[in-house]
């Protein structure tokens, strides 16, 4: 729920009342912290590294490779900003650049490369949110 989108809006205090508790995720105004690719029964906002298995031959094992390495903020968002331009260059070539700010994954089958490329764009977006905010990840197998 969204507390600017809803049409009758109850008091703020009674909605703050109503999620004391619950983590915030579903209240952030940016989202790209929020990965739409996660694990079932992990956090709302760990990225599950495993969907990047699917774009090796679009994107080479090295990058995806890279996945799987922790890294501390400064290189979480250099390898952020390495993933968004090979997915910039990639949705040019293939008149796919809506997907850099689709927020839910097309509507093709896994295999083509609209859903690759979605993957890469989501978890470009992820590590660029999180390496500007001072943060890095902590990669787990």
């Amino acid at each position: 729920m969204k507390y600017d989108q809803l049409e009758q809006k109850p008091p703020f205090d009674e909605v703050m009342r109503q999620y004391n508790g619950f983590y915030v995720i579903e209240l952030a105004k940016e989202q790209d912290g929020v990965p739409v690719y996660r694990a079932m029964g992990q956090d709302e906002n760990v990225f599950r590294g495993q969907f990047m298995s699917d774009c090796v031959d679009l994107i080479g094992d090295e990058l995806v490779s890279e996945a799987w390495q922790t890294k501390l903020a400064k290189e979480t968002l250099d390898y952020g900003n390495r993933l968004m331009r090979v997915a910039d260059e990639i949705a040019k070539d293939q008149n796919l650049e809506y997907l850099k700010s689709q927020r839910q994954p097309p509507d093709t089958a896994q295999e083509l490369v609209a859903s690759k490329l979605h993957i890469v764009y989501s978890l470009a977006r992820w590590l660029i949110f999180y390496g500007k905010n001072g943060h890095g990840y902590e990669a787990d197998f």
